[in-house]
């Protein structure tokens, strides 16, 4: 009996032997008999598609139903993202054998028929709109899809053939387009929405269940005998998914969390923590800034209160007057200044007899007296020992009288009214400031100046006070009123462009007239052209007035030729005008565009003296003005620079004579000889020729009768305003 069992023994153990070959092999077989199914899919879809952000393998609820399907029918399935932009295409690319998901049977992209398998499952897709606002009917509806649901689009608008849809590459496209009201609503699964409204900028997004509906899920391929037969083979193994396994799936990945926050999703459901965060936190940086830099301006205002303040007067120190005496001429350059330089010419007496502490309080007594009597546009600096420095405004001989009164004599009578016979000798020397040293301020010179004025009192007085040059404190003077006054005086309508006619003598025709300046100070009253044009050249100024000339003789111009008349004026091109920063010819071209002038209605006068003085740069601008067709004058010809070479070279249309020549003094006879022949020598130029200052009837007749028909002066008319000039021009 024992020899039996252990025979059986031994013969399980055999049979074991041979079996697990046997399985092994079988097993081997069958794997070997398994093909591979290649399945493009979009990985967008999350749950549907997506990567596993661990493996990097695509899963999803669409990805385990199909391998579930697949195994049954004997396939292992290998996924791969699609590259093409939509499954109409990938249909085309042989890469796949089987695309999915589709809803029905489609067209490829390159109108190939397809096959589609049974029905995985059908996903409820349902729209999604900003806020809950009323939808029309599907067949009226503006729908946005990803570009990769190009399949899913065809299918709904087989089955809503009303419906607009618009593709997006991406889904925060989509959205925008929501937003911005492009579309009405968008269309995906329901899956997918669970996932993507998950975001929390989306959460002004609703889904509208009502508008809810299924589509099928299938697997498609091209349709070719080889494709029919893959899915006749996948839809055995669909057909054996219970709606158990289905939903199994379904269940899992809806019940996953696998929406993972981003760091812009973290900034925007944080957003008003972070937004009080940050706010606090650069409110404190710049609570620090501002605290470094009250310290730091605080620290640098006592810097430089001990540069520039004198610790013994409380005057400014001297690099703090030179400092301050700068700003306030660049920054007040219409205000007339004076510097005075100003000394104790006893001061070392008194030191040495009343003791130093006397003279100290002298001097801080000077300084408080002096800035009582200064306002914020002047100031007072103590430049060593016993010398101030004072800026102050020029307002005529009286105020410096009254400066006198109020400083000078309380200083000067300081220890007189302090019961000591001690009186204080002041010299003081004043530099009035010229129109060039607010162009170039420079302060030790201007005190250079006053210096030598100071010094001229100290060795021929006692004391008292002395202009660095009288003469330019009167012109100076003269500066303030003429000069700091043309800006107001060109606004408020003081400074009037008046008219000069221009006769033929022969017809008595007016044909032309010169522009001129006239000005009604409203302090000064009328002032004479030869007083205030050399002073605003001097000054730099007579662009600004020629160039107020020009435009209102090109206003007037324009209001004759809107009469239908069309005169033309002379007016004067200053040698002041003409610099190589300014484009003369252009500046005129533009007027006349300006105010839809032609050239020959302005003649451009410039004096002879110009072409004398910068021949090169004003014979460039004649020709320039010349080749836009202006018609340029030379003036005053025969005023006494005279050059038959420079007549030579200037290129000019007409001579506009002066009857220097023909003037009462002198021998008579030799100038009527001069006259004519300079007639006679500017015609046979090719030139024409006008003669001014034409005062009797002598004078013109003689001129008529050696060729110069053309003339102006007191004889025919005088300058007269626009409105009288108007008047004569109209009775003729």
């Amino acid at each position: 009996m024992k020899n039996v069992t252990t025979r059986k023994r031994q013969l399980k153990k055999l049979l074991c032997l041979l079996l697990v070959p046997l399985c092994l092999t079988f097993a081997t077989i069958c794997a070997a008999g398994a093909e591979t199914l290649t399945v493009g899919v979009p990985t967008d879809r999350c749950p549907i598609f997506y990567r596993d952000d661990q493996t990097q393998e695509i899963i999803g609820i669409g990805a385990d139903l199909m391998r579930s399907a697949a195994g049954n029918a004997g396939y292992d399935v290998t996924f791969v993202q699609i590259a093409e932009p939509t499954l109409k295409e990938a249909l085309d690319n042989p890469e796949y054998d089987v695309v999915m998901p589709f809803g029905s049977a489609i067209f490829s992209a390159a109108g190939n028929a397809t096959a589609v398998s049974d029905n995985l499952f059908q996903p409820p897709f349902t729209l999604v709109t900003k806020g809950t606002r009323k939808l029309p009917e599907f067949n009226r509806l503006k729908v946005g899809m990803l570009r990769s649901q190009g399949g899913v689009a065809e299918t709904v608008r087989q089955l809503y053939p009303g419906i607009e849809i618009n593709m997006y590459e991406t889904m925060p496209e989509c959205v925008k387009a929501l937003r911005e009201g492009r579309v009405d609503a968008l269309l995906h699964n329901s899956y997918v929405w669970s996932y993507v409204l998950q975001k929390p900028s989306y959460e002004d997004l609703t889904i509208q269940p009502s508008a809810m509906f299924t589509m099928d899920f299938r697997v498609g391929t091209p349709d070719t005998e080889e494709g029919r037969a893959v899915i006749e083979r996948l839809n055995r193994g669909i057909a054996e998914l219970t709606e158990t396994r289905r939903q199994a799936i379904a269940l899992d990945y809806t019940s996953r969390k696998l929406y993972q926050y981003d760091f812009g999703d973290y900034l925007y459901q944080y957003k008003w923590i972070l937004l009080l965060v940050g706010a606090v936190t650069v409110l404190m940086i710049l609570i620090t800034i501002q605290k470094q830099r009250s310290i730091r301006l605080r620290h640098e205002e006592k810097l430089e209160q001990v540069v520039n303040t004198d610790p013994l007067t409380g005057a400014l120190s001297m690099s703090g007057f030179r400092k301050r005496a700068e700003e306030l001429i660049r920054a007040h350059p219409d205000i007339p200044y004076l510097i005075s330089f100003n000394n104790i010419k006893n001061f070392t007496f008194i030191n040495d007899s009343l003791g130093r502490e006397a003279g100290d309080e002298l001097l801080r007594f000077w300084a408080a007296k002096s800035m009582e009597h200064l306002n914020d546009n002047e100031c007072i600096g103590h430049i060593t020992a016993d010398r101030f420095a004072i800026l102050f405004q020029a307002s005529g001989d009286e105020k410096i009288v009254q400066d006198i009164r109020d400083v000078g004599d309380p200083v000067r009578n300081y220890f007189i009214d302090r019961g000591k016979e001690t009186p204080v000798r002041l010299c003081s020397g004043i530099y009035v400031l010229t129109p060039q040293d607010y162009q170039e301020i420079n302060v030790d010179r201007m005190l250079d100046c006053a210096r030598i004025a100071e010094r001229k009192v100290r060795h021929n007085r006692k004391d008292g006070y002395e202009f660095y040059n009288p003469d330019q404190w009167q012109k100076g003077k003269k500066i303030s009123d003429i000069c700091n006054h043309l800006p107001n005086a060109m606004v408020n309508g003081e400074i009037r462009v008046w008219y000069q006619p221009q006769v033929h003598f022969e017809t008595g025709k007016i044909i032309g007239a010169e522009a001129l300046c006239r000005w009604n100070h409203s302090r000064l009253g009328w002032i004479s052209p030869t007083e205030f044009i050399p002073l605003l050249e001097e000054s730099d100024l007579i662009y600004e007035l020629d160039c107020f000339v020009w435009e209102s003789v090109c206003r007037d111009l324009q209001r004759w030729n809107g009469q239908g008349k069309h005169r033309s004026v002379s007016v004067n091109l200053s040698r002041c005008d003409i610099r190589e920063d300014r484009n003369i010819p252009e500046q005129f071209a533009g007027l006349i565009r300006t105010y839809g002038l032609t050239p020959d209605q302005l003649r451009i006068e410039i004096t002879e003296t110009a072409f004398a003085e910068n021949s090169d740069l004003v014979i460039r601008t004649t020709v320039q003005l010349r080749e836009l067709g202006f018609q340029v004058e030379m003036d005053d010809f025969g005023s006494g620079y005279s050059s038959l070479h420079m007549l030579k070279e200037v290129p000019v249309d007409r001579i506009k004579m002066d009857l220097h020549f023909l003037a009462d003094s002198g021998n008579p006879e030799k100038g009527q000889i001069i006259v004519s022949y300079i007639i006679q020598m500017i015609r046979s130029l090719g030139l024409s020729v006008i003669a001014e200052g034409v005062e009797n009837i002598s004078q013109a007749s003689f001129l008529q009768s050696h060729g110069c028909s053309e003339m102006q002066g007191f004889y025919f008319y005088k300058p007269m305003p626009v409105e009288e000039y108007e008047a004569i021009e109209t009775e003729q």
